[in-house]
């Protein structure tokens, strides 16, 4: 009994980390997908936020919670569909990409 409650705890701790992504596979879907409204140094443009400077774990929260269809935000309805298709995969590249910027 004891065991499996410890086996449980180390996979709950494990599945609430954010996933290690590749930087560069992240670099290429951003500037696939991202870098038209964002802008090609993800600083910002117009009415949309500059993505550097956030942990690699705010940003997959936040592209989870848009995946999920969750409005969180004013873009909220623009992001929702851009990020309905990304795979967990993606959602790891793209966080790891963006909190390596500065």
């Amino acid at each position: 009994m004891r065991q499996a409650v410890l086996f449980t705890m180390i996979i709950a701790l494990g599945l609430s980390q954010v996933q290690a992504g590749d930087t560069e596979a992240g670099k290429n879907l951003y500037a696939s997908n991202c870098a038209q409204c964002h802008g090609p140094t993800a600083k910002g443009m117009a009415s949309f936020p500059s993505l550097i400077g956030r942990d690699a774990d705010y940003t997959q929260s936040r592209l989870e919670t848009y995946r999920a269809g969750e409005k969180v935000g004013a873009n909220s309805s623009l992001m929702i569909p851009n990020a309905k298709n990304l795979s967990d995969e993606d959602i790891a590249n793209l966080s790891a990409f963006l909190s390596s910027k500065s």
